[in-house]
C-alpha cells in the first residue's frame, strides 16, 4: 500500500504519477529524465545529491522550455551541447533569450568534455555557479571637489 503524500506513486517504474493538470513541459521532463544521454547521465552522477553544497534538478521545465540540468537558488541553468546543438543554433539562440530575460544565466559545456573528464566538468559548472566574493572597496568616495590624492605619502 501506498501512502499518500509520501511521493511514492504508481507510476512507470516507481516514479509517481504527476499531477491530472500538469503542464506539457512536465510530462516532457520526465520522459526526458529516462532518456538522458551518457555525457548528462556522468554530469549528473558528479552534481546530484548536494555533494557540492548546490542542488540540481535535472531535466527541468522552465516556461515551454526544458533545461539539462537547474540550479534554483544560483539561478543557474547547465546545458550540455553535443552534435544535435549544431543544427539547432537558432532555437538554442531564442531558448538563451528567454532564460536570460527572466534572470537566469547560462553555462553550456560541450559533451565532448564531459565525456572525457566528468569530474572536470562538475567542477566547472560548481566554480560557476558560485558568484565571486565581493570585493569591498577602500571606502567611500572623496567629497566632490577634493583631491582623492591630497595628503597621501
Amino acid at each position: 500500500m501506498i501512502l499518500p503524500g509520501t511521493g511514492r506513486g504508481t507510476g512507470e517504474a516507481g516514479g509517481g504519477a504527476l499531477p491530472q493538470r500538469a503542464s506539457p513541459e512536465a510530462y516532457t521532463a520526465r520522459r526526458l529524465r529516462k532518456v538522458m544521454s551518457l555525457p548528462e547521465v556522468l554530469l549528473w552522477q558528479q552534481l546530484r545529491g548536494k555533494a557540492s553544497g548546490i542542488k540540481f534538478r535535472r531535466q527541468h521545465p522552465i516556461g515551454p522550455y526544458v533545461v539539462d540540468f537547474f540550479a534554483g537558488e544560483r539561478a543557474l541553468v547547465v546545458e550540455v551541447d553535443g552534435a544535435s546543438h549544431d543544427a539547432r543554433q537558432s532555437y538554442d539562440a531564442a531558448r538563451d533569450d528567454y532564460l536570460k530575460s527572466r534572470g537566469f544565466r547560462i553555462l553550456r559545456i560541450a559533451a565532448a568534455d564531459v565525456l572525457r573528464d566528468p569530474s572536470k566538468a562538475a567542477s566547472s559548472v560548481v566554480v560557476f555557479a558560485v558568484p565571486p566574493l565581493h570585493q569591498p572597496s577602500a571606502g567611500p568616495p572623496p567629497p566632490a571637489g577634493e583631491d582623492p590624492m591630497a595628503g597621501a605619502v
